[in-house]
């Protein structure tokens, strides 16, 4: 690790400060207004700033340039060209313009695009996101930008996501006026998302074919020991995870990327890196680069990183935790409560724009999560369940509670915290607990939705978020805008009071893994999607259809399109599982299974022709049982087989993607639990793939 952090931090960014110190000083102005103000970028000023980043990156060894970008894939994309130019002379001058600065060409045909364009129409472009750094990353230069079609359809996440930031900016500050702050002129959200990850051995990863194709086991018996001892969670680092998590921190520092924590979580195997917050669309930058550079970093030291949702049956899954707030230009934190929350005005208005955008708009967050490979972790034992509810803690809630009945709030004093030993420091106690099950849950000064899948990208979400908040806060405005000075604080008064009492059942302070909470969200109306394709149709229904086009966060037809790339993603994801499967138990297992039963055949013959009329009756007993283990698996074979065929066979997407669901995945557990059972009473030696012990133990 290098010394001095300080000058590791960001070395690798065209941040700020050097901006400020490559550029001519009105260049310099012209830039920083648009980064904070959103204005027009004149080309002059793109033509400065192409030659100051040019200069930089070939200073730090950069040779090359991409536009990187967010399609509708999961993944980053990037192509690369050099910074060369011919002379005419049989020279090359290194040379970058602003024209290239701010768009690129990128083929367009062969990304997801949902129905809106065909194949033969290829023609896409790049264009710079100038509030995003640009960064190095071996020897290219990379630009951040938002990605289109030839006819201007967003065929990304980013575009959406400045989109919904502008929008939230825009109803934020005008509610801010309304509420007599006037200097504010910028809202912006922030977002910190935390990452869990697995990590494995690489030469164990290659021999497993489920892993290298899908990123998740879909055989294999448990091991021994899982997390029952929770000995793992917080638990001492292995030297060669301390040292792969040394060189992560020191990649990301690089890059800008203000990794802070770092620990073991619950399963075995299993990480965890949480960052500090940061303007959202700079956070979901950091965060896919976060995954790029886990995997880079992995595999310098032998390992791979999983981040599947679920890549080990029988224990704890990975997420991500989106941890979300609103801040001014003046920093102010619009969802810190202060001392006293039952008088903060301002934070009351927020909290419960909050309350009823996530109310009004449950099943639209609950789809911005959706994945084949969440849907194995919703609901368990180890992430909050699919069904979308708020945890504000007692304190919050009872000030709610007495707003809603026009009630005193006897605040209590900040609780000191006595531990009993003499020698440890007195704390205060926080307002609200921690509730694990709680999908969306306000934590101190921001709010934090746990339901995000480990490998999915957080802008979904945070489009949903800002989208969301921004129309309850328009509603809010058009109820107050007419309202006199004198009469205003009675107005919000009653404003509040109103969106408590109708918006209160989304509020749910217990535990949200019990059956009686599934029955209680029942009786309180509130959606409970458990599947993607359950989920997916919701995306475009009148009423979601109507927010993102009135504050023009897509058409209609990118709305179309994303529900068709997202029933389609989840169609292929369950088919390569099903067909990876199919291969495996066929071509894998079942022989590794016949060769174990001749070999105790034969030691049951050897046995008999040594000794007469010995007992042969526990070899019996286990060809007994592998014989009858192995017929159903011939037999589940056969059945997903057919019934993949069958889904995959659907014409409607949305019949298809429920036929992967109900039939394909239940034939697949079918399938599993014989094969399971079959592994777990064959030695390893004969096993053609490694085990859960040695996937899960052996770093």
């Amino acid at each position: 690790m290098a010394q001095n952090i300080p000058e590791l931090y960001g070395s690798l960014v065209f941040n700020n400060k050097i901006m400020r110190e490559k550029l001519p000083k009105d260049m310099y102005k012209a830039l920083r207004k648009t980064i904070q103000n959103g204005t027009h970028l004149e080309l002059d000023v793109a033509n400065s700033v192409a030659v100051a980043m040019k200069e930089w990156a070939i200073e730090n060894g950069a040779t090359h340039y991409t536009h990187w970008f967010q399609p509708m894939t999961n993944v980053t994309a990037e192509k690369h060209d050099s910074f060369i130019s011919p002379t005419g002379d049989g020279e090359v001058i290194m040379d970058f313009s602003g024209k290239e600065l701010v768009k690129g060409e990128p083929d367009a045909s062969s990304f997801p695009s949902g129905g809106l364009r065909a194949t033969f129409e290829a023609r896409g472009y790049t264009a710079w996101d100038p509030t995003s750094p640009a960064f190095i990353k071996d020897g290219t230069l990379y630009i951040p930008t938002a990605f289109c079609s030839y006819t201007g359809e967003a065929l990304d996440k980013k575009t959406p996501l400045l989109r919904s930031m502008e929008t939230l900016n825009k109803e934020a500050v005008k509610m801010l006026h309304l509420l007599g702050d006037t200097s504010v002129k910028n809202v912006s959200t922030t977002v910190g998302p935390e990452q869990e990850y697995f990590l494995v051995e690489k030469e164990l990863y290659k021999q497993r074919k489920d892993l290298v194709f899908t990123g998740r086991t879909l055989i294999g018996a448990p091991a021994p020991k899982g997390q029952e001892m929770e000995d793992h969670y917080f638990g001492s680092l292995k030297p060669r995870i301390s040292a792969f998590m040394h060189d992560l921190d020191e990649e990301l520092w690089k890059l800008g990327i203000p990794a802070k924590t770092k620990h073991n979580e619950v399963a075995p195997a299993q990480h965890e890196l949480a960052p500090v917050f940061d303007t959202t669309n700079v956070a979901v930058d950091h965060n896919q680069l976060t995954m790029e550079v886990m995997k880079k970093v992995a595999e310098k030291h032998g390992l791979v990183c999983l981040l599947n949702e679920k890549p080990f049956e029988g224990i704890n899954g990975s997420g991500k935790h989106n941890n979300w707030s609103m801040t001014t230009d003046a920093g102010e934190n619009l969802l810190n409560p202060g001392k006293t929350p039952a008088e903060n005005t301002q934070f009351l208005v927020f909290l419960t724009a909050v309350i009823q955008a996530v109310d009004d708009y449950a099943d639209l967050l609950r789809i911005s999560v959706a994945s084949a490979g969440n849907d194995h972790r919703l609901g368990a034992n180890e992430a909050p369940p699919a069904i979308v509810s708020i945890f504000l803690g007692d304190e919050l809630t009872a000030v709610l509670e007495s707003i809603e009945k026009d009630e005193y709030f006897d605040a209590k004093k900040s609780v000191q915290m006595d531990i009993g030993a003499k020698v440890l420091p007195h704390f205060t106690k926080d307002n609200t607990d921690r509730n694990r099950t709680s999908p969306f849950a306000f934590t101190g000064n921001k709010f934090e939705f746990r339901m995000l899948g480990s490998a999915a990208s957080v802008a979904n979400p945070n489009i949903v978020l800002n989208t969301a908040v921004a129309e309850v806060l328009r509603q809010f405005s058009a109820k107050l805008e007419n309202v006199a000075p004198e009469d205003m604080e009675s107005a919000v008064h009653e404003l509040i009071k109103e969106t408590i009492s109708a918006h209160k059942r989304i509020i749910f302070n217990g535990n949200g893994y019990t059956d009686e909470w599934i029955e209680e969200a029942e009786r309180r109306g509130l959606y409970n999607l458990k599947s993607t394709p359950d989920a997916l149709p919701m995306w475009i229904a009148d009423k979601n259809v109507k927010l993102f086009t009135e504050h023009k966060i897509f058409t209609e037809g990118e709305l179309h399109s994303r529900y068709e790339i997202w029933l389609e993603n989840y169609i292929k994801t369950i088919n390569i599982e099903s067909n990876t499967m199919v291969e495996m138990v066929q071509k894998d297992l079942l022989p590794s299974v016949f060769k174990y039963m001749e070999e105790v055949s034969q030691t049951a013959t050897l046995k008999k022709s040594v000794v007469s009329g010995i007992s042969v009756e526990t070899e019996s007993a286990l060809l007994e049982e592998l014989t009858q283990l192995s017929g159903e698996m011939v037999k589940g074979l056969d059945k997903l087989k057919t019934d993949t065929a069958a889904a995959l066979a659907e014409e409607d997407a949305q019949d298809s993607a429920k036929a992967y669901q109900s039939v394909v995945l239940a034939d697949m557990q079918e399938l599993r639990t014989s094969a399971d059972k079959a592994e777990a009473l064959i030695p390893d030696s004969l096993l053609p793939y490694p085990t859960y012990g040695k996937l899960l133990f052996s770093i």
